[in-house]
């Protein structure tokens, strides 16, 4: 499934390549004709890109009640999820800084550095995979994975955890009001969808989302300008759905060694070291373009601490394309649209 997904897009971006967008070209609906044409194409074609935002990354297996995300959101701060009382989810992901923590890589339990960028947890919930590699087929499988990490949150096992929060008495309390149903409702499992019930509630509407629905003055003209620029130069192969990306994978240095563009100082093999088939190699998860001027700095190791210098590598290594300074500047005018937020009773303990 990946490589016919990522033999699609690469299909699809060259043929893009060779086919500019008119603005034109999008303006035959009735409602898009009292509008400008460079509106009336954002909207159509925006519209047809991006979606809308949902309130909440719902998922019927998952049902989510206000109980399980008051747990999720204790847990989510709690320090008591590291083995030495260290860190805690929002440590790496902090909710203050759109969650992430604007370091190339986070220091674990142990003080040693993670091998990977840390992502915003904003919006996360509504990618196709989690994690660079995408190992975690969702956020309830994603959020046991740091917890046992021995680099991250290194707690030596499910059952330490479990124990451990046994014997704390607020929990049990919270646990059963999550879990009514289960004999024992203090579980690694339920420990993992409580966190995962408090992270589909992290959706960050933004400009971009009044201005699809139909506010035409909730963009600049540089932000309009800019997401033309970003549909037209090919951004929208990967760059789709309504976060932007975390629905695909693709190969980080289509047109180039991305390493020579970055600087980077390791080289990173992506899925190649989970799959071991030589197609994934520089393989990773495109990621979310959702509050990207505000979670650099950029890429799977955090290389790159410029958004315009970011987008200008994008450009050359996955498009092959040399954007000017004015479409850099407009293509990253266009991404602070992305910035939104959450309520401020999630950025807290």
């Amino acid at each position: 499934m990946k490589k016919i997904t990522l033999v699609g897009s690469l299909l699809f971006l060259l043929i893009g390549c060779k086919q500019k967008l008119k603005v034109e070209d999008f303006s035959t609906n009735e409602q898009l004709k009292n509008m400008s044409p460079l509106d009336a194409f954002l909207q159509e074609k925006g519209s047809a890109l991006f979606g809308y935002l949902p309130k909440t990354a719902e998922d019927d297996k998952y049902p989510i009640t206000e109980e399980k995300v008051a747990l999720g959101k204790k847990l989510y701060f709690d320090v008591r999820l590291s083995k030495d009382n260290t860190i805690s989810c929002n440590s790496c992901h902090n909710l203050s800084t759109f969650g992430v923590d604007n370091r190339s890589f986070s220091p674990g339990n142990d003080g040693g550095l993670g091998g990977r960028n840390s992502p915003t947890v904003l919006n996360a919930a509504l990618h196709s995979k989690q994690f660079w590699d995408g190992r975690a087929k969702d956020v309830e499988e994603q959020a046991g994975g740091p917890i046992l990490n021995p680099v991250e949150m290194a707690v030596p096992s499910e059952e330490f955890l479990v124990k451990r929060l046994h014997l704390i008495e607020e929990y049990g309390d919270l646990f059963t009001k999550a879990f009514p149903a289960d004999e024992d409702p203090i579980s690694y499992w339920n420990v993992q969808q409580a966190i995962a019930a408090f992270e589909r509630k992290l959706i960050t509407p933004s400009k971009l989302d009044d201005y699809l629905k139909g506010d035409l003055k909730a963009l600049t003209q540089q932000q309009k300008d800019g997401m033309k620029a970003f549909i037209e130069t090919g951004c929208t192969t990967c760059h789709t759905g309504n976060a932007l990306g975390g629905t695909m994978f693709q190969k980080f240095g289509v047109y180039g060694n991305y390493w020579d563009f970055t600087k980077s100082a390791k080289i990173d093999n992506g899925v190649f070291d989970i799959s071991k088939n030589e197609s994934d190699k520089y393989v990773l998860k495109v990621p979310s373009l959702r509050n990207v001027e505000k979670t650099g700095p950029y890429f799977h190791d955090g290389s790159v601490s410029s958004l315009k210098a970011a987008v200008d590598i994008m450009a050359q290594t996955q498009l092959n394309k040399k954007l000017t300074d004015k479409e850099q500047d407009d293509i990253v005018a266009f991404l602070s649209s992305l910035t939104g937020d959450i309520p401020a009773a999630y950025k807290q303990p």
